[in-house]
Formats: structure tokens, sequence, C-alpha cells
């Protein structure tokens, strides 16, 4: 089965797998120490070890103690899993990385950090990058009932639903129907715009546009959505996304 989007053609053995993780910092913890590393040597290993274009955001609304948010879009799911013996091996990331290890438990940077696994959607398969430019992230997480909920709201948006966000200016960055993670079952996506002023609008024209009104009424995607998480980010300097 291919899939069309935005004007790229791709095959369903070509959806990518999405690692995204949250970091909640400690107070105290510095984000500018967590962010050298990522730049200096977290993100130009995966860089080398193929990985295409690493995302790092923080929270618009600066929440306190930090959290910093992480996009790492994989190939496959083999390259997510060998990821950990990649960096073992690779020793200009040992080097680089050397100082931010040596960090000891009294000064520690962040709590812990949540990981998500996701599958691409077949209507979406790989991460669309938005212009380098100014621009915020919506990210949103769907929660669902059941599996079977979560199954038909991916359906709903590989059979129509992506195509109304293209015309209405919803414009993704990723589809992703969780694999694992600490909110399942569920699916998360990304969305990006130049400013809320832009994402207002465009979502009121989403939530207006025929094809919308026609789906949301179909019985068959009915009760999908339990719970809706939300959040608005923004780009680090080094993000590549």
């Amino acid at each position: 089965m291919g899939a069309t989007v935005a004007g790229n053609s791709k095959p369903a053995e070509d959806q990518q797998f999405y690692e995204f993780r949250r970091y909640e910092l400690r107070w105290g913890g510095s984000v500018n120490t967590l962010g050298k590393y990522l730049e200096s040597a977290l993100i130009p290993a995966l860089n080398r070890y193929g990985v295409e274009a690493v995302g790092v955001f923080t929270e618009m609304a600066k929440s306190e103690p930090p959290v910093l948010y992480m996009l790492i879009p994989y190939v496959g799911a083999a390259e997510f899993a060998g990821l950990s013996t990649a960096l073992l091996e690779d020793k200009i990331y040992q080097k680089a990385a050397a100082e931010y290890n040596a960090i000891g438990p009294n000064a520690e940077v962040y709590f812990r950090y949540d990981t998500w696994l996701l599958r691409a959607f077949e209507g979406m398969p790989q991460v669309k990058l938005p212009e380098q430019e100014e621009r915020i992230f919506e990210l949103r997480t769907y929660e669902g009932y059941s599996e079977d909920a979560v199954r038909r709201k991916v359906k709903m948006f590989n059979e129509g639903e992506i195509d109304i966000f293209l015309d209405t200016g919803l414009h993704p960055v990723f589809f992703g129907h969780m694999l694992a993670g600490p909110d399942m079952p569920a699916l998360s996506y990304m969305l990006t715009f130049k400013d809320m002023a832009e994402r207002d609008e465009n979502w009121q024209a989403f939530i207006k546009h025929p094809d919308w009104q026609r789906m949301s009424k179909m019985e068959e995607y009915a009760n999908t959505v339990s719970k809706i998480h939300r959040v608005f980010l923004e780009p680090t300097g080094y993000s590549q996304v």
C-alpha cells in the first residue's frame, strides 16, 4: 500500500519509527549543561548513525524546573534498538560526551526522562521538516479508551483527516501510533506554525471544513479519543527540526 502526502510518495515499508523523549530537569539543574551535551555530542552521533534530523524543544510556558523534549526519527526499529551499542562504539561521541558523563550524582542535570516509541502513520510515513525560520510547535497526544479506539482514530487520519490538515494549514511534522510509553493506548502528532495567531486561525478553518464536518459524524470514528494532552513548544537554537 502506498501513501501520498504533500507531494511526497512513500511506500508503507518506509514508515519511520520515532523516539520522543521528555527530560524533566532537577531544581537547579542546568538546561545549558544538558543542551551542550545534546548539541555537541549526542546529536552529531545520531547524525553519523543515520538519523537525519533531531528535534529539541522547550515549553513555551517556561515551566520550572525546565522540561526539554527531543524527537529522534529512526529509519526502522532495528536502528532504535541498536543506538546504545552504536554510541559505545563511536569514539568521537565518547570523547565529546566525556565531560557530561563525568557529572556526579550530586550535580545531576535531570530527574529522569520519559520516552515514547511511535510508528509513523501510513498516511505520513516520514517526518516533514519545517522551514528554519521563526516557528512554534503544537504537540498533541490522543489517548483512547481501548486499542481499537486508537486504531480507528489512526485510520481516520490515514483516510482523510491528514488531507484536511494540509488543506487548512495545520502543518504536520509527524504522526505516530504509540508502540510503547506511559500513556497507552494512544497516538501523538506534532504541528508547526509561524505563531499562535496562525495556529488559532487555521484550527478554526479545520473545524469548519466540510470534510471534517462529514468525517466527525461518521459512526466508525465515534468515541475514538478519550483524553487529549497538548503542549506548545519552541525549538532550541540547535534543533534540526
